[in-house]
């Protein structure tokens, strides 16, 4: 199957397909995690013929559905179609590249005979004695240089078709990467571009400031069961929008998982993080979310947050770990706030 950078089916459907997901693999005692879920996702949507073909397999044999044969499935049926599409486009790219290169070799070797046979008249015309021989070479020359133009437009209609199609290449190529690094709901990166690039930036320099900033939507499970996953998503992106307006542009922003963002600072000072974690916590506070279609209130939505900064030889884990505890004792001590990590033990504001 190709790569997909987008799915047809509405937040409706998708909440269909949810309920159906769940229920097949309780039916089939398979655990719900978010790499399970997304072959089911795939088998249920009927987007991966392959992919269901292998389940139906699996089912029909009734063999065990463990971790290691959904991550199998996993990257198989899914991250695999993600290493075709790039592959199609690296093998369009080099055909073109072929292709153009061919067309050069082509017009220099007639261009080459042009200008020798050009030489060739140059001398005869100098030995020209009467005009019935002057017009035959004229003719000649005429007709040699009308092939000439030919090959020249011909060879500038092929690159002009040649830039387009690569034009188009590369809008492909931005979407595959794209899709391979943003999470689709919010349009912040996702979790494995988030530890991609936190690990990248601990190694590239181990005294350049960066701090971690962990965030978590309080109680988002009361606002899911109360107004339903369509509310709960759209609050999700509001708090995604949130974070993007308030963060520096040389700024990571992450969907960490669930309801749980994330930023990366490089670059930046603890006292500057909670200045920004501040201002969107007290942005998300003061809004005041409605449902578009009642124009019911969906009330306070309140964010708790945990700021780690970066410690010598701390690993990705480490830092993580850090920013986490202070994110977990902002939750602990009444939520809504920001903690850092030196204010954990006095429980303080930051």
């Amino acid at each position: 199957m190709p790569f997909r950078t987008d799915y047809d089916y509405s937040t409706e459907e998708n909440i269909q397909f949810m309920h159906r997901i769940v229920k097949l693999m309780m039916q089939h005692k398979i655990t719900p995690t978010p790499i399970n879920y997304a072959v089911f996702y795939e088998y249920t949507a009927s987007y991966n013929d392959n992919l269901k073909a292998a389940v139906d397999q699996l089912i029909a044999e009734n063999n065990p559905f463990d971790m290691e044969t959904g991550l199998a499935l996993y990257k198989k049926h899914i991250c695999h179609a993600a290493l075709v599409s790039f592959d199609k486009i690296n093998q369009d790219i080099q055909r073109i590249i072929d292709q153009t290169g061919k067309s050069v070799n082509e017009t220099q070797q007639k261009a080459s005979e042009a200008s020798d046979s050009f030489e060739e008249k140059s001398i005869r015309l100098e030995s020209i004695t009467n005009l019935e021989e002057l017009k035959t070479v004229l003719s000649e020359i005429a007709g040699e240089t009308k092939d000439l133009i030919d090959t020249s437009d011909h060879f500038k209609s092929q690159l002009e078709a040649a830039n387009k199609e690569m034009e188009q290449l590369r809008k492909e190529l931005s979407k595959v990467k794209e899709a391979a690094t943003v999470d689709a709901l919010t349009g912040l990166l996702n979790r494995g571009t988030f530890d991609e690039t936190l690990t990248n930036l601990l190694e590239e320099s181990s005294d350049k400031d960066i701090c971690l900033t962990l965030l978590d939507l309080d109680h988002f499970k009361q606002v899911n069961d109360k107004f339903g996953h369509l509310i709960g998503d759209n609050v999700l992106k509001f708090t995604a929008s949130l974070l993007k307006k308030y963060c520096e542009k040389h700024h990571y922003v992450a969907r960490y998982g669930g309801e749980e963002l994330a930023i990366i600072m490089p670059d930046t000072s603890l006292s500057a993080a909670q200045d920004i974690a501040e201002k969107i916590r007290t942005s998300l506070q003061n809004s005041r979310l409605k449902r578009k279609n009642s124009n019911e209130s969906i009330g306070t939505i309140t964010l708790s947050i945990g700021i780690a900064a970066r410690k010598q030889n701390d690993t990705m884990e480490s830092l993580i770990l850090r920013a986490d505890q202070a994110l977990y004792k902002a939750k602990e001590t009444g939520r809504n706030k920001v903690i850092c990590e030196w204010a954990m033990d006095a429980i303080s504001h930051c």
